[in-house]
């Protein structure tokens, strides 16, 4: 990443068949802005003090520690020392980990909602599982290894399900009238000012009552979900320029500036991880 600390590391790998992205890295003055996922975040703390901000609150984690976030959780992320922190993280696609949470406790539709009550636990068995599953999905063995530690680690979160948080919240109708226009339209060059007119509002009152509703901007809100979208199509092998035009951002390295923020690597190298398909297209 561009002005990271030399003592930073990043590595990233992704199992083709679950969609199952893993994540292991360092950081010591990278700081992490206020972003979500649309996976379902799944992690442990290897090393060091890591903490982050989530569910309106400063979370810190030590070492053994398991951090667990529904998708569209806001959350940040930096060092709480000096000395940093080294964290392994894997990102469940929401669909495969519903279908193979119920399928793990032989029921059609219990795990429709699959949420965390705590953000932070203690669960030395499922940490285990955790890193256990990032090394099958880095050094990838055989099929059946990694479907083994993926699924060790889906049967330990079945134990810890909750109650969805994100689909739980009562938002204002102004700000869920927000949010749906922008996640219908985040590809077009949407106003703030247009929103509040359309919505019957000024734009200060609109930008406060969305923030106090998703704990970000509307403008943060719609890079995010604009950055969703771009992942999505570089994972299914689109090449990064017309991911760009598509997902709304105003041209290739546009997408690259927010993209390497959020996710510590450029589009290239995020598709050709996932795709193994060449940086361009063949002439």
């Amino acid at each position: 990443m561009t002005g990271a600390d030399p003592r930073d590391w990043f590595r990233f790998a992704r199992d083709r068949v679950s969609g199952t992205e893993a994540v292991r890295a360092a950081f010591h003055s990278h700081a992490y802005d206020p972003h979500f996922h649309d996976q379902v975040l799944v992690g442990v703390t290897e090393r060091g003090l890591q903490q982050f901000r989530c569910r309106r609150q400063l979370v810190r984690s030590t070492p053994g520690r398991v951090i667990l976030m529904e998708p569209g959780e806001t959350h940040d992320g930096e060092a709480g020392a000096s000395s940093g922190f080294v964290y392994a993280m894997l990102y469940f696609d929401p669909v495969w980990l519903r279908d193979a949470a119920a399928q793990h406790a032989g029921v059609s539709d219990g795990a429709s909602a699959f949420g965390f009550p705590a953000t932070l636990v203690d669960d030395p068995g499922l940490a285990r599982a955790i890193l256990a599953a990032w090394r099958q999905v880095a050094a990838p063995g055989s099929r059946m290894a990694r479907e083994a530690a993926l699924d060790r680690v889906v049967a330990l979160l079945w134990r810890r399900r909750g109650e969805n948080r994100i689909a739980s919240i009562h938002a204002p109708r102004l700000a869920r009238q927000a949010r749906a226009m922008m996640d219908d339209a985040f590809g077009t060059d949407l106003g703030l000012q247009m929103m509040a007119d359309q919505l019957g509002t000024d734009r200060f009152h609109l930008t406060r009552s969305f923030k106090a509703a998703y704990g970000l901007a509307p403008h943060a809100y719609l890079v995010q979900r604009r950055l969703s979208h771009a992942r999505r199509m570089l994972a299914g092998g689109a090449m990064p320029a017309a991911v760009a035009a598509a997902a709304g951002f105003a041209d290739q390295s546009h997408l690259g500036r927010w993209f390497r923020r959020a996710y510590g690597m450029t589009p290239a190298a995020y598709r050709r991880l996932c795709t193994n398909l060449p940086d361009s297209a063949p002439a």
